[in-house]
């Protein structure tokens, strides 16, 4: 590709719904590995299965984007070498939400292809950053979003896809509705890199004047697909690829975790047992 290609991990969520933990909820173990040197079985944690996916479809650049306070992520992932990737880490400034989590790395990624992941979501899918990858290539798009059916529409970014691959629109976290996909991974330009920056630049000069003024501040918190949304609205172009034979399972939540924790138990025996 002609441009840089970036991985963002936003890795600053107090995990609040399963809390409290003994670490970080993105270095949860969750299943097992084979250490590349020793051949042994080691501990997989979350975040692991993300970098997984992202080094299939040839991304060697990641920044993980942190809260003070979570240093065992570091400790842990280092630089990367577990992975043959480059990691570096940054620490968020403003706690409004996710889209002001990876806006700091502008800087770094404001000339690059973005691949976008989240660490607590384990999801299976034939090289799904490589396909997204792939079509954003193809079709020049803003973004490209990575569709799987949705396991809880009320608590997801449910996506409207037209017949032709657009998304039409991002509903966040609805009460009701006949939506059934929601997107859990995406790539995106620098178009859209650009525009978040500036769509929050706005939105935190408000927040300014409105304290400036001893208003209370009532802004809710914004959601990555609330961004996207807006995107939409000033039209960039925004496609979705669907995974139907894909799944996936956020350990953010505790149903989801502890079934991931019984699969990864149940590869573990089979595997002992085929050996």
């Amino acid at each position: 590709m002609s441009r840089p290609l970036i991985g963002l991990i936003p890795a600053a969520g107090q995990a609040t719904r399963i809390s409290p933990l003994p670490c970080s909820k993105e270095l949860y173990p969750v299943g097992f590995r084979t250490d590349i040197r020793t051949g042994e079985l080691r501990p997989k944690v979350t975040s692991h299965y993300l970098l997984e996916q992202m080094r299939l479809a040839g991304i060697t650049s990641t920044y993980v984007i942190l809260r003070s306070g979570k240093w065992d992520i570091p400790a842990y992932l280092g630089d990367g070498a577990m992975l043959d990737m480059n990691l570096a880490y940054l620490i968020m400034r403003l706690p409004y939400g996710q889209p002001y989590t990876l806006d700091q790395a502008y800087p770094f990624v404001k000339d690059a292809t973005v691949a976008l992941g989240f660490p607590d979501i384990i999801f299976q899918a034939d090289d799904a950053f490589g396909q997204l990858l792939a079509r954003q290539a193809q079709t020049g798009a803003a973004v490209v979003l990575g569709l799987f059916r949705a396991n809880r529409p009320a608590n997801s970014d449910m996506v409207d896809l037209s017949s032709d691959g657009r998304v039409r629109s991002i509903v966040v976290k609805p009460e009701t509705t006949e939506l059934t996909h929601t997107w859990i991974l995406a790539v995106w330009a620098p178009t859209f890199t650009s525009f978040m920056h500036e769509h929050l630049a706005t939105k935190q000069a408000k927040r300014k004047d409105t304290s400036s003024r001893g208003a209370e501040d009532r802004t809710p918190e914004l959601f990555v697909g609330d961004v996207i949304q807006a995107a939409i609205e000033k039209n960039l172009r925004v496609e979705g690829l669907l995974f139907p034979k894909g799944n996936y399972l956020d350990i953010g939540t505790p149903d989801d975790l502890a079934k991931a924790c019984e699969l990864a138990q149940g590869a573990l025996t089979r595997a002992r047992h085929v050996n």
